[in-house]
Formats: C-alpha cells, sequence, structure tokens
C-alpha cells in the first residue's frame, strides 16, 4: 500500500521551506524504511493469517484510527460531496480492496523481490491510463519509461522458470503454469488495481483533505474485505498472539506511520524527489527479505527489478514540466 497512498500525496503543495532541509529528507529516509516492512511482515503474518484476513485487518486498523478523526473534524466536508463524488469514492475503496487481496495472495505464491517489484510498477499504469481517463498528455520519456518497465517486468515473471547456463538462458516450460507465474500475474494485477484505485480517486482529492479522503477510502475497501472475510468463515480468533502482533504493526508501521512520514515530508521537498525515492520501497524491501527471510533474488529477477526501477526514474523524468512550463 505504500505506494499508494504516496502517489496521492505527491499531487499535494510542496512550497514550503524549513530551515532545517535535512529533516524532510531523513523523513522520507524513514518513510521508505517503514514501508519496506510490509512484505516481511505479511510473510511472518501468512504463518496463520490467510491473505484476505491479513488484507482486511490491515486497512481496518488505519480505519479505526482515521475513520474517527475524519467524522469528527471533517464531516462538512463528506455532506458537499455530490452523487457522482460519491460514487468515485466508493469506486476508489473498490479498487484498493482489490489491490490489497490480489498483491498479498501473490506474496504466498512467489517471491518478495518479484512482488514488490511488479506491483510497483503502479505510476507507470497511471500515466499509461491517464489520457483516456484525465486527458493527460502523454509525453515521449513516459512511454520510453513505460516500455523499459514493461520488459523488465516480463524479465522478472521469467526469473522463477529460466535459469543462466553458461551464457545461456534456459527456461522450463513445465514452470510456466507453476504458482510462481500466478503470483507475478497477481502482483501485476495489484498494480492495475492500484492504478485504477488512483485514477477514481484524483478528481475527489480535490475537494477532501488527505485525511478525510484516506479514511472515506480506508474505511470502504476495510469494510468490503471484513464482508469477505464473513462470507468465506474466514478463522479470525484462533491465531497465536503473535500473529495479532504482526497484524498491528501492518496497520500502524508501513500503513501510517510511513505514509505520514512521505506526507509531512511533501510540505517541504518537491514531488519529484519524493517520488524518486519512493523507488528506494522495493530494494529495500529485497534486502530485509535477504537479511530476514533468507530468500535471495534470482539473477533474472535482479535484472528484470533493474530494468524496471530505470522504466519508472524514466517515466518520472519524462513526466515533469521543464522550469519554464507552467
Amino acid at each position: 500500500m505504500s505506494r499508494i497512498v504516496a502517489l496521492q500525496y505527491m499531487s499535494m503543495n510542496s512550497t514550503s521551506t524549513p530551515d532545517r532541509k535535512s529533516l524532510p529528507i531523513l523523513a522520507t529516509f524513514a518513510g521508505i524504511l517503514f514501508v519496506s516492512t510490509a512484505s516481511i511482515i505479511i510473510r511472518f503474518a501468512q504463518g496463520e493469517a490467510s491473505s484476505l484476513v491479513i488484507a482486511a485487518s490491515r486497512l481496518l486498523v488505519a480505519s479505526l484510527i482515521l475513520v474517527p478523526l475524519a467524522v469528527i473534524k471533517y464531516r462538512q466536508d463528506y455532506l458537499s460531496l455530490s452523487r457522482l463524488e460519491i460514487i468515485k469514492g466508493l469506486l476508489s475503496g473498490v479498487f484498493l480492496a482489490l489491490h490489497f487481496l490480489s498483491w498479498i495472495n501473490s506474496l504466498e505464491l512467489t517471491s518478495v523481490a518479484s512482488s514488490v517489484v511488479l506491483v510497483t510498477t503502479t505510476p507507470l499504469w497511471v500515466a499509461l491510463l491517464s489520457p483516456a481517463v484525465l486527458h493527460e498528455r502523454l509525453r515521449k520519456g513516459l512511454v520510453c519509461g513505460l516500455v523499459i518497465a514493461v520488459l523488465g517486468s516480463v524479465v522478472v515473471g521469467l526469473g522463477q522458470a529460466c535459469r543462466i547456463s553458461e551464457c545461456r538462458i534456459v527456461c522450463q516450460t513445465l514452470m510456466w503454469n507453476s504458482q510462481s507465474m500466478l503470483g507475478n500475474f497477481l502482483a501485476l494485477l495489484g498494480a492495475w488495481m492500484a492504478a485504477g484505485y488512483i485514477l477514481m480517486g484524483r478528481q475527489l482529492r480535490m475537494k477532501l483533505n488527505t485525511v478525510s479522503y484516506t479514511a472515506f477510502v480506508y474505511g470502504v475497501a476495510a469494510l468490503i474485505l471484513i464482508v469477505l472475510v464473513i462470507l468465506r468463515q474466514e478463522p479470525v480468533f484462533s491465531y497465536s498472539g503473535t500473529t495479532y502482533l504482526w497484524l498491528l504493526a501492518l496497520g500502524l508501521a508501513p500503513q501510517l506511520l510511513g505514509h505520514s512520514l512521505f506526507n509531512w515530508a511533501l510540505l517541504y521537498l518537491s514531488a519529484a524527489f519524493v517520488s524518486l525515492t519512493l523507488l528506494g520501497e522495493p530494494i529495500g524491501t529485497i534486502i530485509l527479505a535477504l537479511v530476514l527471510l533468507k530468500e535471495s533474488p534470482t539473477l533474472l529477477e535482479g535484472v528484470g527489478a533493474g530494468l524496471i526501477l530505470i522504466g519508472i526514474v524514466v517515466a518520472t523524468l519524462g513526466r515533469s514540466k521543464p522550469p519554464n512550463a507552467a
């Protein structure tokens, strides 16, 4: 979820300049550290809890904190919404719920490296769909970055089905139907759902501040997932205390604390700078997976991850307007 809310915050103004410029920079890197823990915490929680329960509890914890605050302080903001804006908010929540459900499921089927790198392609799909949905012009640099990132996604998808032997890439055709390929697809599906979440909510965020908008969409997504948990009769009261602590930590550390640090830093730093630092999330996650889970990426996964990160950087720079253009 880190990459989704951070993208929302990037659209906010960032004109203030603090005396101590190092603090916002330190905040962004601390935010990366917190959001990088999400995949690791999910892996630990998956020892007992299902992906559906993990997704629901993550949003539930955040909603229990944000929704009461939003209702008390920003109740009038909700009353001013039109029917169309409410529908957009509901759709945004649906996309968010599907994002978490597909991405967290992917962590059961594929490596942390593949899952996180593929789901981090969200900004590229937002950029690709923006001309049709938001009537924004597609820049050449952005298209170039998209092509590079898609190529990287293909390489990551082959990462667990192929290996490099004697300077040749050898693939096992039986692996094409393996769970790792399904996991890679679910991670990519998570990126598409996240793109839908952002595109649906972009206009709504012009009328709601960050807290009221986030509380609205988190609440809708949490409600959807809780209903699914009830309908599927998922066990929720039979876990060990450690699992409940992991679920609580997931809602607090990456979901609230990490996002809050990004939000605060954007008061002082440019959105372009913060968007580039966000690329450190998959790198941080892969490092943590290597240290804590002893899960090292394959060579092809590493090459694909590098291509995706390069593509996102190129696309980000390609979207930026020149200084004299406003």
